[in-house]
């Protein structure tokens, strides 16, 4: 993956090392096709990056794992991963104190606490069920192609009470949406809520960045390029930051939304939502299992004890906890934060140390109603489109936008060299 000089031109350039470009380019490698895959950091990822420091291991950004991705079981060697397992649950900070949320299928030692009146009534717990079920039990495709509308209202559809949507459903959607409103796609919250159901919820040993480097290195010698920023597209292929340029019919975009539209004006992109999360050590851990912690008051949108999950994330005797809020932070930043997680785990948080904090712009779409689970990568004769801005939000979304990309893009040059009768 070292840079050398240019070889001869690609049949294909795609620009973003980023998992939708990663996929991309693997598809088309695989094809037989020459390509370069063009990065302009020093590593891979895009957002789904670690970085090592003082002996931690921060990603940028709370990340979670699905195992049960398509794509995910497709592309990755999940052993090699050394995945580590999140309780399959949670712990909401209610006015009325800490309540947990667990699956007894999976926890049957849990199964007391969902008794009707402990967590949620009766009914909140048997409409929960009927969603959950509903849910892992449909094809896909089928939700897919279900009547869009927000998530709020898709909750209050499946029959669950103020109470359990805002005590428990809201608080924790707000973490994977990145909004505080639910008014992201049901279509995404069912997808979301299957795999959720389906898979389990890791961290990789050695941070989320696992995963692209595990991809990275299936490239073949000479295809990855970093530091290789991309200026524009051109008719002829695309103009290097550095005033080079390299030709070639086909060229994928495959960056964040807000970079594609600069490279291709006029393409259409969603909003996009920032989410803010604040690393802090401290000697004792304040919860000692790997389950994610979620605020009612939504102060916050989700904290856990990272190296409950995975020991590796910090130096030995030390315990690493991950907090993210929306945005840039809140007025008063990491001390009206820290305030906040006194008060969710109970703890003396005076003395923990901030070790690291990482403001992710444009770290999901955002997906409001309808919104389509997929569509085409095509913008111009030769020039696409792809990551999770053209898909879900998600793992899946960016890996399945690419591997689209890359259908695409060998289905045009095959219909470009039949000939015409």
């Amino acid at each position: 993956m070292t840079n050398r000089p240019y070889p001869p031109p690609p049949d294909a350039v795609v620009v973003g090392a980023g998992l939708a470009g990663l996929a991309c380019a693997l598809d088309l490698a695989e094809a037989g096709l020459r390509v370069e895959l063009l990065e302009a950091s020093d590593g891979v990822g895009g957002r789904m990056r670690t970085d090592r420091r003082d002996g931690f291991l921060l990603d940028r950004g709370f990340q979670v794992f699905n195992t049960s991705y398509p794509q995910v079981r497709k592309r990755l060697d999940l052993w090699a991963l050394r995945l580590r397992p999140f309780t399959p649950g949670l712990i909401a900070r209610t006015s009325e104190g800490r309540v947990r949320l667990t699956d007894p299928t999976r926890r049957p030692e849990d199964a007391a606490q969902l008794l009707p009146g402990r967590v949620l009534p009766a009914r909140d717990l048997a409409a929960l069920a009927a969603l959950t079920a509903r849910d892992v039990l449909l094809p896909p495709r089928r939700l897919g192609h279900m009547r869009d509308r927000t998530a709020s209202e898709a909750l209050v559809r499946a029959g669950l009470s103020p109470r359990a949507i805002e005590d428990l459903m809201r608080p924790f959607l707000s973490g994977v949406f990145l909004e505080e409103g639910l008014e992201t796609s049901a279509r995404f919250l069912h997808l979301v809520w299957r795999s959720m159901a389906r898979g389990t919820l890791c961290l990789p040993a050695h941070g989320i960045g696992a995963v692209p480097d595990q991809l990275a290195g299936r490239l073949p010698e000479g295809t990855l390029r970093l530091g290789s920023a991309v200026a524009g597209v051109t008719d002829f292929g695309v103009l290097l930051a550095d005033g080079g340029e390299r030709p070639a019919a086909s060229v994928v975009v495959a960056t964040d939304s807000s970079t594609a539209a600069r490279l291709l004006p006029g393409l259409p992109v969603p909003d996009s939502r920032t989410v803010t999360t604040y690393y802090h050590a401290t000697d004792g851990s304040p919860l000692s299992e790997p389950t994610l912690v979620v605020d009612s008051g939504l102060a916050v949108l989700n904290s856990c004890v990272l190296t409950e999950v995975a020991p590796s994330y910090a130096p030995p005797g030390t315990a690493l906890v991950s907090t993210s809020v929306l945005g840039a932070g809140p007025p008063g930043g990491e001390h009206t934060v820290r305030a906040r997680l006194a008060e969710l785990y109970d703890a003396d948080t005076s003395t923990w140390d901030t070790v690291g904090t990482f403001t992710v712009e444009g770290a999901l779409p955002a997906m409001r109603p309808p919104w389509p689970l997929s569509r085409t990568t095509r913008f111009a004769r030769g020039r696409y489109v792809c990551g999770d801005h053209r898909a879900t939000g998600s793992v899946q979304g960016a890996l399945a936008s690419g591997s689209r990309a890359a259908r695409e893009v060998l289905a045009d040059r095959a219909a470009a060299r039949t000939p015409r009768t």
